[in-house]
């Protein structure tokens, strides 16, 4: 999915961040969770600027570690991720050499992706404080 063009009415369709997702979503064979549609581009970002530079692999074993083991990472969806963010300018990559002496792209975070982490995170705390008034009984307005 991508960002909508236009407004529903209810929150300017640029100020916060898709979060369409399928809450009952669930793989097959396990109980991991598909990544929500729209975070994975945070959770990318974030993992950069805590662990430094990591090729693919090792970005998708953290975003696993930090949820738990509670998200399936696809890598068919990972790899576009990385390439798009690249494009974007908000993280650069070069070539290098694994843990495991394997040739892999590792990747890093640019100036610019360090000012979109800035901006995602903002934008998902305000949609989650949204979407929580919904769910804490309170007084009527």
């Amino acid at each position: 999915m991508t960002e909508p063009e236009t407004s529903t009415g209810c929150l300017p369709a640029k100020s916060v961040p898709v979060f369409l997702w399928q809450t009952n979503m669930r793989h097959a064979a396990t109980d991991k969770t598909e990544v929500w549609q729209g975070t994975l581009a945070l959770m990318v970002l974030k993992t950069l600027e805590t662990m430094g530079p990591l090729h693919g692999y090792g970005i998708a074993r953290r975003i696993e570690q930090i949820s738990g083991n509670a998200l399936l990472l696809n890598y068919g969806t990972l790899y576009p991720a990385l390439l798009k963010l690249e494009q974007g300018g908000s993280i650069s990559s070069e070539w290098g050499v694994s843990e495991n002496n394997r040739k892999a792209k590792f990747y890093k975070l640019t100036r610019a992706g360090r000012r979109q982490l800035q901006r995602e995170q903002r934008d998902w705390k305000q949609a989650a404080a949204i979407v929580a008034r919904f769910l804490v009984p309170s007084e009527e307005v």
